[in-house]
């Protein structure tokens, strides 16, 4: 049921001419991912266990407007290296770089994939208070606007397309080990074109030597959602579990499986009753319990219709508190679950990063 997970090869990335300062930079930044004790190195893999999620995590942190807009739209999830010499006293210059920079890709022909009787203004914000430590980088929210060339001034600007950068308890470990010209925001959701997506990247990587990735979400971390999110219930209904699996037959078949939220709380609670030696608090969450909730509800789904999913892989799970799909797209619609949702992404993006 479990699949093991590699790491992506090594990669060199490849820097815009910033000089002496930037190669001394990124070979400190090399050196202090393949030397940076072993400690360090190892850590880097997915964890055995979580802390569950709690009730006030981001709540009274973080601006309800932008709570609002992490969770009215479903994102795109990348990874991203971490940034160099990206500076948080520069947000509004930033924007109107990467305004001037989407007017001059559209005069060299991209005019027709993001609107060619459209003008772009962009907004750089900070989002304060997403973050789990300290040495975690705040989060950055980036939002593209539009408007027609032939509408009147008075007219209501549009958004479309959001994304965001954010690191939420990163590993301690990589963080510390960077030089002090990296900034590590390696979660990167985009909700909007592709065009435009592919404009903003392009923008990152020629002005802070960095490389994005697709974050695909593997089967191992969307059951390790279905066990975070159904730990919620009694706090916040679930209301419906539903999961998606792919059996490798052929041609692939996609099987829905629907559980009612209170069979699937009343066997997690039974699970939690009876936690693994290995944990000593309350509030942690082992794999071996993930392990048991999956093996119960699929041995469910077994004496009911004689399909065996375990032979397959975990490629959606939706609930009333979000949804997840492997293919990097997910929902966050409960604010209650964002820190440990958003927890586990930003250590499956350092995990998969190039290092």
């Amino acid at each position: 049921m479990w699949n093991s997970v590699e790491r992506t090869p090594n990669s060199v990335i490849q820097s815009s001419s910033k000089g002496r300062s930037y190669q001394q930079s990124y070979q400190t930044l090399m050196a202090a991912s393949h030397l940076c004790l072993t400690r360090a190195r190892t850590s880097l893999r997915l964890n055995i266990k979580r802390r569950a999620p709690k009730l006030d995590d981001f709540i009274d942190k973080v601006n309800p407007h932008h709570l609002e807009s992490l969770m009215k739209r479903e994102w795109q999830l990348s990874y991203v290296t971490p940034l160099y010499r990206f500076r948080y006293t520069q947000l509004k210059s930033y924007a109107r770089q990467l305004s001037a920079f989407m007017a001059a890709e559209k005069q060299q022909g991209l005019a027709v994939e993001v609107g060619g009787t459209l003008c772009f203004s962009v907004s750089f914000s900070v989002v304060h208070g997403l973050v789990g430590t300290d040495i975690d980088a705040e989060a950055i929210l980036i939002e593209i606007y539009s408007k027609s060339l032939f509408t009147s001034q008075d007219e209501c600007q549009k958004t479309v397309w959001t994304g965001w950068l954010a690191c939420v308890n990163g590993n301690p470990d990589y963080i510390n080990s960077l030089p002090k010209e990296f900034v590590c925001l390696p979660l990167f959701g985009s909700s909007g074109t592709e065009a435009l997506t592919a404009l903003v990247k392009l923008w990152f990587q020629k002005n802070f030597d960095c490389c994005f990735g697709l974050l695909e979400i593997s089967n191992t971390s969307l059951q390790w959602l279905v066990a975070l999110w159904t730990n919620c219930h009694t706090d916040s209904n679930v209301k419906q579990l539903k999961m998606i699996w792919t059996l490798p037959v052929e041609p692939l078949l996609h099987v829905t499986y629907a559980v009612n939220p209170t069979d699937a709380w009343e066997l997690w609670r039974t699970i939690r009753r009876d936690p693994p030696q290995a944990v000593e608090e309350d509030d942690i969450i082992h794999i071996d319990e993930v392990i048991r909730l999956m093996k119960g509800l699929l041995c469910q789904f077994y004496r009911h219709f004689k399909v065996d999913l375990s032979a397959g892989s975990l490629s959606h799970v939706s609930t009333a508190l979000g949804t997840a799909k492997c293919s990097g797209k997910i929902k966050i619609s409960n604010s209650k679950c964002m820190s440990t949702t958003l927890t586990m992404l930003t250590e499956c993006a350092l995990f998969k990063m190039p290092i």
